[in-house]
């Protein structure tokens, strides 16, 4: 009888800071999608630790007292794995590690061994590991002190050194190398997104977990991977769909985060270059998240850095079978009215005047509003396809009446 494996999850705990510009609320969301990675990347959170700071420690991030707050806990409970939630600097990685002894990551590190577990082609393989290596390379000497044999006397000068800079030197090779690749397959990618020819090119964007995958299963009846972790989908899955009499090119593209690491921006360039090339953005939204409005902006903002964020674009809100507002009395005088009382239609009411009218709410899941959806990216996409192709008015005469 084969005995079966069993995954034994990481021991785990979450350190934050509250900033002077942050709320108490706030940093709870921030550690509350910090412990969701950590869940995806196979970790079990035990604690969290959180300080108030105006200015992180710039040797241990965070104030001694509170070091030695987590020191204890770590010793105590055998925790194998600390994640701050911000970027720590290599200096700051390396104190930590020496005074907590176990394994230190921050939120960056997480993100890249998240991808490294989700990338299945060797294109997304190739961008996770060129963004390792940019992240590992100014940490060499902190995490390879077994190089460092520097003690002075007869023969014991300079050999620890020499390790270390021959170790970087290989990783600066190993940079260009997988760059020159990357070079290579971009090109490739280019070529197969011309020899797409001139069909409209929808692209769905959007945070990360919010059922962009599961919308494109449903729209172009598909079997892209769909699961309720952060990143399930890394890799650029383009379908051709026709809706009505109208065919188009619909992507699925990588997820969105707070505090993406520039690394993985640089490395996934290509993967964003869908988003680039799209005629139109769908911007899929999880409108059940209590906090989906900041997860709006940060895609917006990401937008912004590829010079996206004038395309056309439908907002999307997804998941509306699993909102919920919070219950509110108008006759209590006390409790202030906040947008986690709004009900769904106020929610549609708002955005629609946002937008335009430039919204739609449906749940891909139950498919619910799915009607709706189609019909309006149908009158998106002819839009685009009578100004790229004039001629089609002969083709499609109803097309004509209605112009």
């Amino acid at each position: 009888m084969i005995e079966e494996k069993t995954f034994e999850l990481e021991k785990t705990i979450l350190v934050g800071v509250i900033h002077s510009n942050q709320d108490g609320a706030q940093s709870k969301e921030y550690l509350d999608e910090l412990a969701f990675l950590a869940h995806t990347a196979g970790g079990m959170v035990c604690q969290r630790f959180v300080q108030r700071i105006d200015l992180p420690h710039p040797k241990t991030f965070i104030g001694s007292g509170k070091m030695e707050e987590v020191a204890t806990y770590v010793k105590e409970n055998e925790i194998t794995t600390v994640i701050f939630d911000d970027e720590l600097s290599p200096a700051q990685q390396g104190n930590i590690e020496k005074l907590l002894r176990c394994k230190i990551l921050d939120r960056t590190g997480l993100i890249l061994d998240i991808f490294a577990q989700r990338a299945q082609t060797s294109y997304a393989r190739t961008q996770v590991e060129l963004a390792q290596y940019e992240y590992l390379l100014p940490r060499l000497k902190g995490l390879w002190t077994h190089l460092e044999r520097q003690r002075g006397g007869i023969g014991m000068r300079g050999p620890g050194e020499t390790e270390i800079e021959t170790d970087r030197r290989i990783v600066r090779d190993k940079i260009a190398l997988l760059k020159k690749k990357l070079l290579v397959i971009d090109k490739q990618m280019a070529t197969q997104r011309g020899n797409r020819g001139a069909l409209v090119r929808v692209a769905l964007v959007g945070y990360t977990n919010v059922g962009k995958s599961t919308l494109m299963n449903v729209v172009a009846k598909s079997q892209v991977f769909a699961e309720n972790k952060l990143f399930a989908t890394l890799d650029t899955t383009v379908r051709k769909v026709v809706v009505g009499n109208l065919p188009f090119l619909l992507s699925d593209t990588v997820g969105f985060i707070r505090k993406l690491p520039t690394q993985l921006v640089e490395s996934f360039k290509s993967t964003l270059d869908e988003v680039k090339e799209a005629d139109l953005l769908l911007h899929v939204v999880d409108i059940a998240h209590p906090n989906f409005e900041a997860h709006i902006e940060s895609v917006n903002q990401i937008l912004k850095e590829i010079d996206c964020l004038d395309k056309p674009t439908l907002i999307v809100f997804n998941k509306i079978d699993a909102y919920q507002s919070e219950p509110w009395d108008e006759t209590d005088l006390m409790t202030q009215r906040t947008p986690q009382h709004y009900s769904l239609e106020e929610w549609e009411q708002t955005w629609m005047h946002r937008m335009n009218g430039q919204a739609l709410f449906i749940s891909a899941l139950s498919k619910e509003n799915l009607e709706t959806f189609r019909t309006r990216v149908y009158q998106e996409v002819r839009k685009i396809h009578i100004t790229r192709f004039p001629y089609n008015h002969f083709l499609y005469p109803e097309i004509a009446e209605e112009e």
